[in-house]
């Protein structure tokens, strides 16, 4: 693995997180609580390893090239959409750690009142996190710009 494979595994640990949170909320609904839990938390341990992975590839581009993040290539239109994904997927990436703690650490001391209520605002923004971390890796490295060319 080099690091330029490291773009791929965020998204793949990206798109693992959001479909386990889908799921542990299915099973919630469910009232299957140890399905919930366990989907839940492998949700965080993904989202933990899309950190480290996250933070070690920035750190290695900037050894390698002097720069933390590869400039987006699309134009016009496409640069807008790109940015008014990307802008609010970091600031609440940025807020949203310290939700998903206080979530986990209410779980874990049975207050399921609060952690009910902390969930709730929780769970779409962590949803919202992964899934737009993908939207970004798709645009930024698999999307041929500018796209939709043809070739006649």
């Amino acid at each position: 693995m080099s690091i330029h494979d490291l773009p791929a595994v965020n998204a793949t640990l990206n798109g693992l997180a959001a479909i386990l949170l889908v799921t542990g909320w299915v099973f919630i609904k469910r009232r299957n609580i140890n399905a919930h839990k366990t989907c839940m938390i492998s949700a965080f341990v993904m989202s933990a390893l899309f950190l480290a992975c996250y933070l070690t590839y920035h750190t290695l581009r900037i050894k390698a090239t002097g720069q933390s993040s590869t400039p987006f290539p699309g134009t016009g239109v496409w640069r807008t959409v790109y940015f008014s994904i990307l802008v609010p997927h970091i600031l609440l990436a940025i807020v949203m750690l310290p939700m998903i703690l206080r979530v986990f650490y209410l779980a874990f001391r049975n207050d399921f009142i609060r952690h009910k209520w902390w969930a709730r605002i929780t769970l779409p923004i962590w949803i919202y996190v992964s899934v737009t971390g993908v939207v970004v890796y798709v645009m930024l490295y698999r999307i041929p710009w500018p796209p939709l060319v043809s070739s006649s």
